[in-house]
């Protein structure tokens, strides 16, 4: 079959015929800037569209809710684009069209669609059009001066998990804005005991970033209804702040009230990490990368169907050179624009390995502090090669981390099931072990997926599957509500005192429970808030979290720097059958503590533990209390642990 250039392709009337005879490699690739560039005098229009006929430029003086409605208001001004180099449509308008709402009309063969850009920066209520803006006027009071929070390595992150309305919806909150961006620059909010809520929470808590669920605009919920709920799983325009969060969807509030929770999360130390989900669409016929260049941005299977690797219907083909530059692009924009300390990717081995470095590449040439992990599975079958996809041990060699579900099986047992982990007596100490040293190759049993510590995600649960306290609750339905704390507590103490870097889904140092529903993500508020009311029912283990994140952050042989690092001075200490006891020293890493012994036990018994050195011991960690004050000495060459507890001993 003759090879054809994409000018030819343009006078085809069959589209799905067009898509057949032309490779990716026919598609002219543009690297410059693409969307609207506004400035006061002028703004520019440039949108990739090669297979269009015509393209013009509608512009609206007000929102415009209902497409195809009557009584929809008429352009006042309607601009024919010109075609440009590779494949680029082009146009400039004079004059200041800040506040003006814009919608594309491009003529596809014999079929005019209308469609918003998906580089748009901004869209109206329920993103039916297009919003132009003055991003420097959106800027919160102080923003030249907003900074990220800094890390001198990724390890010294302990990042939180939460959905805007989760964190924020309950009545006993004392939050102002629920459900809003602005709830995170609510300063004083406490429950009805007076204890901290909101963002005062995290910062007693102590983490370091809050990971959001996605905060890009989504298409299932309704931006003015204020009870439609859903984790926001579903793209539609990438580069723009959800609606449903900000107190006005129609006008660029959205846009000042992100930068607004950003700059008040850094003011109190925090950073914020987007999660971001490049891997699929909402719609996929009708979505707008498929009205502008039909057949270019998605995988389809030999038989022309879309291919389905996120099981929910569609998934975007990241290999294809300008599907690459949209996603690189993307994180870009929101890295300079919003300040955004970091990037979690849905479903990452659906991302081939060039554009994960490419995003890699680019986000540190920005800021090396900027964290990058993802999730390095798929949802379903797809047509990226296996070799090409992002799963777990690719991330070798680059500063990208993964989810590591080896450790977290290893810890809690399947997620949503009847199966036990090594907290809830169902052994796992050698895969424990391989979570312990951050999957690197520590020995020839003790070795896992990762060439360096930075490279795995420590974690017990995120918003997918059962929380914590439901799965122990599945799993170990006989055991009280308290020796099941104390397998919750023993679990986040696992990952807290682990190599690599530790994640903790928001709420459980509540003990969050969602009434046993492993999959909430159109629950609603009723399962899925947070009960402020669990801090109080169950502050020390609030309190043992709390004090369990104090003892990392401020002991960095919690955090060493790299696996020689951890092979040198990291040693496993012999302990009793399904235990584990490890010894961090001599001052490893600039600790200021000689050594350091961690004891895990597990079982329903006490078990005795031989420690390594003679000498007097200080216990910082047992199973009532944790933090970095001495709660009493030990000088004994053993040590009694209670059941399904932990102990982290010192020597000045």
């Amino acid at each position: 079959m003759t090879r054809i250039d994409y000018f030819q392709l343009i006078k085809l009337m069959d589209l799905e015929l067009a898509d057949e005879l032309a490779g990716e490699d026919e598609y002219p690739y543009y690297d410059g800037e693409l969307g609207i560039k506004y400035s006061r005098e002028k703004s520019s229009f440039r949108i990739w569209a090669p297979l269009a006929r015509s393209i013009k430029v509608l512009l609206f003086e007000e929102d415009w809710q209902d497409l195809e409605g009557e009584g929809k208001p008429e352009p006042y001004l309607i601009k024919e684009m010109q075609r440009d180099i590779k494949g680029t449509w082009y146009t400039e308008i004079s004059g200041d069209l800040a506040g003006s709402y814009h919608i594309y009309q491009i003529q596809i063969g014999n079929k005019v669609n209308y469609v918003v850009d998906p580089y748009t920066r901004a869209v109206g209520t329920n993103s039916k059009l297009g919003l132009i803006v003055d991003l420097a006027r959106t800027n919160p009071p102080g923003w030249e001066k907003d900074q990220r929070v800094k890390l001198a390595q990724p390890q010294d992150a302990v990042i939180y998990e939460t959905h805007i309305r989760d964190f924020t919806s309950a009545a006993d909150s004392g939050i102002f804005y629920k459900n809003k961006y602005l709830a995170f620059t609510e300063i004083g909010t406490v429950n009805k005991s007076g204890l901290n809520t909101g963002i005062g929470h995290l910062q007693e808590l102590g983490i370091t970033h809050l990971h959001l669920l996605p905060v890009f605009d989504f298409a299932s919920v309704d931006d003015l209804a204020e009870n439609e709920y859903n984790w926001g799983y579903d793209p539609y325009f990438f580069n723009v702040p959800e609606g449903s969060y900000s107190t006005d969807p129609v006008d660029e509030s959205r846009i000042r009230e992100f930068k607004e929770m950003v700059m008040a999360l850094h003011t109190n130390g925090i950073g914020l990490i987007m999660d971001v989900v490049y891997n699929h669409t909402y719609y996929t016929a009708s979505s707008p990368f498929n009205k502008i260049v039909p057949n270019y941005y998605y995988r389809r299977d030999d038989y022309g169907n879309f291919s389905d690797g996120s099981g929910t219907g569609n998934e975007i083909a990241s290999e294809k050179p300008m599907v690459r530059k949209f996603i690189v692009d993307s994180v870009r924009y929101w890295a300079e624009e919003y300040h955004i300390d970091g990037f979690r990717f849905d479903l990452m081995a659906l991302h081939d390995c060039k554009t994960m470095v490419e995003v890699e590449r680019v986000l540190h040439g920005l800021d090396p502090s900027i964290l990058i992990y993802g999730e390095p599975w798929t949802g379903g079958l797809t047509q990226l090669d296996p070799w090409n996809q992002m799963v777990k041990g690719r991330q070798q060699g680059l500063r990208i981390a993964v989810f590591n579900d080896h450790f977290r099986n290893a810890i809690k047992g399947d997620n949503d099931g009847r199966g036990r982990g090594f907290v809830s007596g169902g052994g796992q100490a050698l895969n424990i072990k391989r979570g312990i040293v951050g999957g690197i190759n520590y020995s020839e049993e003790i070795r896992d997926f990762t060439s360096e510590p930075w490279e795995t995600i420590n974690y017990v649960t995120s918003h997918d599957n059962l929380t914590l306290w439901d799965k122990l609750s599945r799993s170990n339905p006989e055991d009280s509500a308290r020796t099941r704390n104390k397998m919750a507590r023993l679990a986040q103490g696992i990952i807290l005192t682990a190599q690599g870097i530790p994640f903790i889904y928001g709420g459980e140092e509540l003990l969050r429970s969602k009434a046993g529903n492993p999959n909430s993500y159109n629950a609603g508020d009723e399962i899925n808030q947070f009960k402020w009311e669990r801090k109080t029912i169950y502050y020390n283990t609030f309190a043992y979290i709390r004090g369990l994140i104090r003892l990392r952050k401020e002991h960095p042989a919690f955090r060493l720097k790299n696996a020689g690092e951890i092979r040198r001075f990291l040693k496993f200490l012999p302990s009793p059958e399904n235990t584990v006891a490890f010894y961090l020293g001599e001052y490893a890493n600039n600790d200021p503590w000689r050594g350091i012994v961690v004891l895990f036990n597990p079982g329903r018994r006490k078990e005795v533990f031989s420690l390594p050195f003679p000498g007097q011991w200080q216990v910082v960690v047992d199973d009532n209390k944790a933090g970095t004050e001495t709660l009493y000495y030990i000088n004994s060459a053993y040590v009694e642990l209670a059941p399904i507890s932990m102990m982290v001993l010192y020597q000045e």
